[in-house]
């Protein structure tokens, strides 16, 4: 694992251009599950009415909008999430002037918060959330202060709806078209915490054409024998000592 290190820490130091593209793995280790794992939301919200494939869906926030609601702040909202050790790498390599753009398919947040700036959100964020109607902004607050109730805006009485990309929704154009500026100029593409099952945004690595593609997950993916490294382990602590190492 030492030579790995190693590895990562010298490519990341030789490159100039940098994009990092990440998963809900990189959010697990501040204790926000993923889908998919044999703890993620998937397995573990399984038994009710609705499969939470369902409870995310756009047709069922139409239809459902209250259940859709509780659903929401039970599973996917974590307020009181911290960045973790992979998302303050992530920030110094910014401020190192060689990462250039985080592209993300989580919707917490964490990576600004940890300071990253140029951060892609693929699928949106629960910090955002707008009324349908005069598509007034409220925060993440405003959704949990209504802990009972749909929120409601409180200038048209419109109903809010989260700024994150439900199922059976599209990816926003011109967040595809700035994630696909990023990579396709990347000198290296560093992919952690994903499977990289989920299309359109598996589909993104295609237009990588840079010399490095480094992989850190803890399990396989399709891309691994496209990879100049693969890492299988932890990304905050791969991350962090090839970062902050000496």
């Amino acid at each position: 694992m030492d030579e790995s290190i190693n590895r990562l820490s010298n490519i990341i130091k030789s490159s100039r251009d940098i994009v990092f593209f990440g998963g809900a793995g990189v959010s697990t280790e501040s204790n926000i599950p993923d889908f998919r794992s044999e703890n993620g939301l998937y397995r573990t919200a399984s038994g009710g009415e609705y499969p939470p494939e369902t409870m995310l869906s756009r047709s069922f926030f139409d239809a459902h909008t209250l259940e859709f609601y509780e659903f929401y702040r039970e599973k996917i909202l974590y307020p009181d999430a911290k960045p973790n050790k992979a998302h303050y790498a992530l920030a110094q390599m910014e401020r190192n002037g060689n990462l250039k753009a985080i592209v993300t398919q989580n919707i917490d947040g964490l990576h600004q918060a940890a300071g990253s700036r140029n951060v892609i959100e693929l699928h949106g964020s629960v910090l955002r959330n707008y009324c349908t109607s005069c598509k007034a902004f409220y925060d993440l607050d405003y959704i949990i202060s209504s802990s009972s109730t749909v929120p409601m805006c409180s200038a048209c009485r419109g109903l809010i709806k989260p700024d994150v990309v439900l199922y059976e929704e599209a990816l926003d154009e011109t967040v595809i078209e700035d994630a696909v500026s990023a990579i396709a100029q990347a000198d290296t593409l560093i992919v952690g915490g994903t499977s990289l099952v989920v299309y359109p945004a598996a589909g993104l690595l295609r237009y990588f054409k840079g010399s490095s593609l480094v992989l850190i997950n803890k399990s396989s993916t399709q891309y691994d024998s496209r990879a100049s490294l693969v890492i299988k382990d932890s990304i905050g602590s791969v991350l962090s000592k090839a970062v902050f190492s000496k």
